[in-house]
């Protein structure tokens, strides 16, 4: 972050105590250039559903809050928004509480009753700058070159970290394997111009199908993965229909030269019982190929 920038900084602060709220967002406004736009929310479900919106720059993120506490509040922000750098305030100097955090992802602990809008706008500085260097060294190692997505190593790494905080949180979490049917025939006759162009369609149909917060990669080839932490509602089933229903969206409007099929399986981790990510994938990969018979059977009849 450039200080003689002119961009608003645009920081979500998630604290409870209103006039502490207040007393942070006047340090904050007294930071030096860039223009500093500060949004406040009093409990995390709160903070999540504005950050979906997108368009933070930066979390302040206070721990205890009335509908989560402890590392917990951290962990399920960070899984919601991972491109986010996050600052933790905390009441008390706690070394543990502090060195778990920033193992965690956070890119630093603040002491409240330290904080000086010196002290705060020096951290927020740093936050930024790492945030970006550490986003720019992981996306050469995390990231698929063609579609954008995660790629099945960022997939591994992050959808651990997913499954873990589903366990923390008794929450469950879903995931949905997807293979684009008779791919390699798109390849053949169209060439491989074309077939890449629909692993790119595929991957914007994800991202469509998706929250922001869910973990989407492209495994390899022509096959992609989706894991969606438990929410709104939806079952496993809702979920892979929700993948074929855009599909179909994009079949009815696409002026692409070909039209898109896939086979999904789907997979649950119900948050108590431990269970690891590969065979989650596993499972989801077998529900995926009896799906895909199952189109087979159907065109030989």
């Amino acid at each position: 972050m450039d200080p003689a920038s002119q961009h608003p900084l645009n920081i979500l602060m998630v604290a409870a105590d209103p006039e502490l709220a207040d007393s942070h967002v006047a340090l904050l406004e007294g930071m030096r250039r860039p223009e500093v736009s500060v949004q406040v929310a009093g409990e995390l479900t709160e903070g999540l559903e504005r950050l979906s919106a997108g368009g933070i720059d930066l979390v302040l993120l206070e721990l205890d809050l009335p509908d989560s506490e402890g590392l917990v509040t951290f962990e399920r922000t960070f899984a919601f928004s991972p491109s986010v750098p996050i600052l933790v305030l905390t009441e008390t100097d706690d070394d543990e509480v502090a060195l778990s955090a920033v193992q965690g992802g956070a890119q630093d602990c603040l002491l409240r009753s330290e904080l000086t809008s010196t002290v705060l706008g020096r951290a927020i500085r740093y936050a930024m700058e790492r945030h970006r260097l550490l986003a720019a060294l992981r996306s050469l190692s995390l990231i698929d070159d063609l579609t954008g997505l995660y790629n099945r190593r960022g997939f591994s790494d992050l959808g651990e970290q997913y499954l873990k905080l589903a366990r923390r949180t008794g929450k469950g979490a879903t995931l949905v394997f997807i293979d684009v049917d008779r791919f390699k025939t798109i390849n053949d006759t169209l060439g491989h111009h074309v077939g890449d162009r629909a692993l790119n369609r595929v991957a914007d149909i994800l991202r469509v199908a998706f929250r922001q917060s869910d973990l989407a990669a492209r495994m390899g080839g022509d096959e992609f993965a989706v894991l969606a932490p438990e929410g709104l509602g939806e079952d496993q089933n809702e979920l892979a229909e929700r993948v074929r229903r855009a599909v179909r969206e994009f079949n009815e409007t696409s002026r692409d030269p070909f039209q898109l099929s896939v086979s999904v399986g789907v997979s649950r981790s119900d948050g108590e019982t431990r269970i690891r990510l590969d065979d989650l994938l596993a499972d989801a990969d077998r529900s995926m190929y009896e799906e895909k018979r199952g189109k087979r059977k159907v065109v030989s009849q």
